[in-house]
C-alpha cells in the first residue's frame, strides 16, 4: 500500500478555516487525521475507513486520548457513520468520492477538501469535469484546485442553506 497523499492535503488546508469538528474519509492508518489533528489543535477529528484493520492500527496510533479529539470508525465513503450537517470540514483521500454523503455530513458554509494522487486510467480529464459538476449539483462551491507534492487536491465550500 501506497502513503496517503499528505502534501495535498496538508496544502489544500491553508485554504480553509479552522474547524470544530473535521472527518477524513478513507483514513487509512490515521495518518491524515493526525496530520489534521496537529494543524487544527482545538478541534475534534474523526477519521472513517472502510477496511477494519486499518481502523485498528489507526486507532492504536492515537494511544490515550483523555479529551476524545481523535477517533476511528469503520465505513465506506457512499455511507458514512454520521448525522447530517456535523462537520466544519471534510476531507477525502484518494478513493471515489460520494458528493451527495460528503455534503450530507457537511455542515452550510462548511469546507471540503479532496486530496490524491494525479488521475489515472482512461479519460481523467472527463472524470473530472464529470465529479466537478457532481460536487457543484450537491451544493459545492470550488474555492481552488490545485498539485502539491505530486498529488492534486480540490477545496470547495457547501453553500448556506436558504
Amino acid at each position: 500500500m501506497r502513503a496517503p497523499p499528505l502534501t495535498p492535503l496538508a496544502a489544500a488546508l491553508l485554504h480553509v478555516p479552522a474547524p470544530e469538528r473535521a472527518l477524513v474519509v478513507n483514513c487509512g492508518d490515521g495518518e491524515a487525521v493526525l496530520l489534521l489533528a496537529r494543524e487544527f489543535p482545538t478541534a475534534r477529528i474523526r477519521g472513517v475507513d472502510p477496511a477494519a484493520e486499518l481502523v485498528r492500527q489507526a486507532s492504536a496510533r492515537v494511544g490515550l486520548d483523555p479529551e476524545g479529539r481523535v477517533a476511528f470508525k469503520l465505513g465506506k465513503p457512499s455511507g458514512l457513520p454520521y448525522p447530517d450537517a456535523f462537520f466544519d470540514l471534510v476531507a477525502q483521500i484518494d478513493g471515489h468520492p460520494h458528493p451527495a454523503e460528503l455534503t450530507r455530513v457537511l455542515k452550510p458554509g462548511g469546507s471540503l477538501v479532496l486530496a490524491g494522487s494525479p488521475p489515472t486510467g482512461l479519460f481523467p480529464d472527463a472524470r473530472e469535469r464529470l465529479l466537478r459538476r457532481r460536487l457543484a449539483r450537491s451544493g459545492i462551491t470550488p474555492v481552488l484546485a490545485d498539485s502539491a507534492g505530486g498529488g492534486n487536491f480540490f477545496v470547495g465550500r457547501l453553500g448556506d442553506a436558504g
